[in-house]
């Protein structure tokens, strides 16, 4: 588990999933920062559980610091009964990326790909990129790791929406934007809450709801409290009913740097909301829409593409090709596909 990544509600509802199926589960914290001592320790963590529990056919490891420690501690092993997959959630070289991080990540990627049985991508661009560049035996496109579409796409009553938009401090005349994610530099819900500042003297009925927990939240409070936001702009915190929030939305915006594949946009158009995101190669495999495709910290574009959101002046049909582009992200595929890579080996 990489720290941050989920939360401690999460981490605690994960654990008791297992248990009740009776999944051996250890906990094994690393960190972001490819520098951090901690790593080090994860490294070893895992494979003396790799060592002492020796009876394992597949290691599957995410992330790439998981992905680095998880196929360190398997090196000496490689090439035995032992299948070592590994998925990226999104290489940190891509077009655009800053050089460092094609000098850092780039060289060990491709290195650990040596002892890489298969290596899954997530997006057409890493795998375009894998299957030139690197040595995996198996390279594998998957769209992601699933979705339950379905569970996002039910009807929410007008008396349900009105009592959660109550709860949360919204009228029922309110225009709602949603935006979730990690509060973190990467996400940039920083962009949403400055074009905010614009949206409001356009219309003081234009909210923001910002859901999700991070290192950025004091820092956004200040800024809400700073612009005289605190009516327009909530954020609130971490979850657990982020489907019954989108039903209560009029539009989702997804503004990030870099993706690898933004699962909160393939649930917000599960629900069918209309999402405007910014342009990179995880949004673009999703969104095939230019109305809907901004460029970084392009705010006059999202206040405009925003406006014309609530002004209707977007077409239904947007919302069902949409929906229609999703099914490849629905769970039951992917683990049909999952099925298919761990039994083939």
């Amino acid at each position: 588990q990489n720290s941050g990544t989920i939360s401690k509600e999460r981490t605690e509802e994960l654990k008791k999933e297992l248990a009740s199926i009776n999944v051996k589960c250890y906990n094994v914290f690393f960190s972001r920062n490819p520098f951090s001592l901690s790593n080090i320790k994860a490294y070893k963590e895992i494979k003396k559980i790799v060592q002492e529990d020796n009876h394992y056919d597949i290691i599957h490891m995410h992330s790439p610091i998981g992905g680095v420690c998880g196929r360190l501690a398997c090196k000496k092993i490689f090439g035995r009964d032992l299948k070592v997959i590994y998925t990226a959630h999104g290489f940190h070289f891509y077009k655009g990326a800053p050089i460092l991080n094609w000098l850092l990540y780039y060289p060990i990627e491709k290195w650990l790909s040596k002892y890489t049985d298969i290596l899954i991508t997530i997006n057409e661009e890493d795998y375009n990129i894998a299957k030139k560049k690197f040595k995996a035996k198996k390279i594998e496109l998957v769209h992601g790791v699933g979705v339950d579409i379905e569970k996002f796409n039910f009807e929410m009553s007008k008396e349900e929406q009105h009592i959660l938009r109550s709860k949360i401090g919204l009228k029922d005349d309110d225009f709602v934007i949603i935006q979730i994610g990690e509060l973190n530099k990467n996400k940039n819900q920083i962009m949403l809450i400055e074009s905010m500042r614009q949206l409001v003297k356009k219309d003081n009925k234009i909210k923001a709801i910002i859901v999700g927990k991070g290192v950025l939240q004091e820092c956004y409070r200040k800024k809400i409290e700073k612009y005289k936001l605190k009516d327009n702009v909530l954020l609130l915190g971490y979850r657990t009913d982020i489907k019954e929030l989108l039903k209560i939305s009029n539009c989702a915006v997804a503004l990030s740097f870099r993706e690898g594949l933004g699962i909160n946009v393939i649930e917000e158009i599960s629900s069918k909301v209309l999402v405007i995101v910014t342009r990179n190669r995880g949004h673009k495999e999703l969104i095939h829409n230019e109305k809907f495709i901004i460029d970084y910290n392009d705010r006059e574009k999202l206040i405009e593409t925003i406006l014309n959101v609530k002004d209707n002046k977007i077409s239904c049909k947007v919302l069902e090709t949409n929906y229609e582009n999703m099914q490849k992200y629905d769970i039951k595929n992917i683990m049909c596909v999952m099925k298919r890579i761990y039994m083939e080996g």
